[in-house]
């Protein structure tokens, strides 16, 4: 009987080990997996490489994660922002790595990874520091960046509800990047709001299908608060 749901969550982030790379879920606080997060912080891991659309948001998420001391990389589209204190800290510290990636890119690339392609050609980024050391080409007259597929180890994100098979609907934008990073990791954990029984989701509204998720957690969103 396939059932991926019933680890806790500090189960499910039990062998994330160091060094590992993990794409995070979220735009900003919105589909960010908090429960999951914490239970990485909980757990150790040290030299991550995280793939993310931000930097982290004040002392939640990614934010908690760097500031612990646990990321080694981080790859995103938007490092600074007004509370991005925790990251401007490490990084002028030297203490972390960034990749700098246009969002469009970002999404591009975890896709291509998803869906097993070797490379893809862009015009985003052409002409500027982002293309630097990088193929380009001409196609049909318009000037094209060669990039390559972003992969991870575990991908964790945030659905609405899902059932024991992985099988996952998401809610508004809290969507964002959690179903094509699914497609990505060679493990993905979700958390979700509720475990529904086989046959309570409707097939039209199931985004990410249970083949690209490995385990599931029930656990509610925290109180911003009280992530730290």
């Amino acid at each position: 009987m396939i059932d991926k749901w019933g680890v806790s969550a500090e189960a499910a982030v039990a062998d994330i080990g160091d060094g590992s790379v993990v794409m995070i879920g979220g735009f900003g606080t919105a589909g960010m997996p908090d429960q999951l997060i914490e239970a990485l912080i909980a757990q150790g891991a040290r030299d991550l490489t995280i793939i993310n659309n931000n930097a982290g948001n004040g002392e939640t998420g990614v934010a908690a994660l760097i500031k612990a001391g646990r990321v080694k990389k981080i790859i995103c589209s938007f490092p600074r922002q007004a509370d991005s204190h925790h990251f401007d800290a490490a990084y002028r510290a030297g203490r972390i790595e960034l990749e700098l990636v246009p969002q469009g890119n970002l999404a591009a690339r975890i896709q291509a990874a998803g869906a097993g392609l070797g490379a893809i050609f862009t015009p985003t980024g052409f002409g500027t520091l982002l293309a630097e050391g990088k193929e380009t080409r001409e196609i049909g007259g318009r000037q094209y960046v060669l990039e390559y597929p972003i992969h991870a180890d575990f991908a964790l994100i945030k659905a609405h509800r899902g059932d024991r098979w992985g099988n996952l609907v998401y809610r508004k934008t809290a969507r964002n990047f959690g179903p094509i990073m699914a497609m990505a990791a060679k493990t993905t954990i979700a958390q979700v709001a509720r475990i529904v029984p086989l046959g309570d989701l409707d097939p039209e509204a199931v985004v990410t299908p249970g083949i690209f998720v490995q385990r599931v957690v029930e656990a509610a969103p925290l109180p911003l608060h009280a992530v730290a």
